[in-house]
């Protein structure tokens, strides 16, 4: 049966998917809403821009300021549409039979939807325990945005004492996901004629040995490195996902990139991993092109850093919490990240439940279901009542 408040949550969440939040454009039209939508309840927020001040969080408290609560957290920013088979307009939300439409709508509006629709019922119960509600930018490009929130929280009076993140796990409690490295390698090298190989670097060929040894790397992570069942795959992978280089066939490429990324799991060390491939970058590859040029190289930037979910034993309360509100008694682990892991490095346990499936982010017609909808209602609903009775947080 449909919550009773689904019809005002899709009101909403058709305002949320009008702003075209892509992480290239400003979140700032969506954060002022926001804003304003809990100014017209007497709730206050932060605002923690960026360098630029064209991108913000928001972080507003329910209740009394002067103590730790539970915090709901959602990322703003979603990924762009452009060159995807779309038959709706993507930044303007359609209404289905079952379902409503429309970039964001699972990853993760929905949630945000969910949240703001609850800000009464949270009014009315959060006498005792506070509920805060903590937005972020530039999640999609590597949980960038977030840690300008949390170095905020870092220094205030009071940090939550626990975090739901909403990102969409079919209302299904998350306690653990893996983290990401992400890196490009650019490989420079001598440009000739393709006749005189003998004078040039190629460096398309040396990105392609580097890529093979990240390729070998990865099948020794899979065959004789650390397992955990409860992920899938069930150990750390290295992908590459880009190569490049050459301007025509009879030149050697004197130029030459790769971009490739680390998924470790929550008690493998990916720097251990890095420290491998920059050892065979620097002291095999390197001195072979020198051979021939000096000013060979190989040169890395960091694209993305963010650490992995762990299942704590220490929020135990939490995970039992968020079972019971989402009515489901077993917990999983997600393939995706979040920016759970870097709350959990503050301090602040985090398990990671939202409306809507995986499956569907990022794709064209991107969909939530009104039936999961409804379910996160009810989870919001169980979390209002608790707090009213006294028993969200121990």
């Amino acid at each position: 049966m449909a919550h009773a408040m689904l019809a005002p949550m899709l009101d909403i969440l058709e305002k949320l998917i009008g702003f075209d939040t892509r992480s290239s454009e400003s979140n700032l039209p969506l954060i002022e809403y926001v804003r304003s939508y809990l100014a017209s309840y007497g709730v206050e927020s932060t605002l923690i821009p960026n360098a630029d001040g064209n991108k913000a969080n928001l972080y507003a408290t329910i209740g009394p300021s002067n103590r730790a609560g539970l915090c709901l957290s959602g990322h703003t920013d979603v990924v762009p549409a452009s060159g995807q088979p779309w038959t709706v307009p993507a930044f303007q939300m359609t209404r289905s039979a079952d379902r409503v439409i429309g970039r964001g709508t699972a990853d993760m509006k929905g949630f945000i939807a969910a949240v703001l629709v609850m800000v009464p019922r949270f009014i009315e119960t959060a006498h005792a325990c506070p509920i805060h509600i903590a937005l972020s930018y530039d999640e999609e490009v590597g949980c960038l945005g977030v840690r300008g929130l949390l170095t905020h929280l870092v220094a205030a009076p009071v940090k939550p004492l626990a975090c739901i993140i909403g990102e969409p796990t079919s209302m299904q409690v998350a306690v653990a996901h893996k983290g990401k490295r992400a890196y490009r390698c650019c490989v420079q090298g001598l440009a000739g004629h393709s006749s005189l190989t003998n004078l040039g670097v190629n460096a398309v060929d040396f990105a392609a040995e580097l890529t093979s040894y990240l390729r070998r790397t990865s099948n020794e992570l899979r065959e004789r490195g650390a397992r955990n069942a409860a992920f899938v795959p069930p150990y750390s992978t290295i992908h590459t996902g880009r190569l490049s280089g050459g301007i025509a066939l009879n030149v050697i490429p004197d130029h030459a990139e790769l971009e490739f990324e680390i998924r470790n799991l929550p008690d493998d060390d990916p720097d251990a991993v890095v420290d491998t491939v920059r050892i065979f970058a620097d002291q095999t590859l390197v001195p072979e092109m020198r051979q021939v040029h000096a000013g060979s190289s190989i040169k890395w930037e960091q694209l993305v850093d963010y650490p992995a979910l762990s299942d704590d034993p220490a929020s135990a309360w939490l995970k039992e919490l968020a079972c019971a509100a989402a009515n489901s008694p077993t917990t999983r682990t997600v393939s995706f990240g979040t920016e759970g892991g870097l709350f959990q490095e503050i301090g602040v346990p985090t398990v990671v439940c939202g409306p809507g499936s995986i499956v569907q982010a990022h794709k064209a017609d991107e969909y939530v279901t009104l039936a999961q909808l409804s379910q996160c209602l009810d989870f919001m609903e169980s979390l209002a009542a608790r707090n009213g009775e006294g028993k969200l947080i121990p």
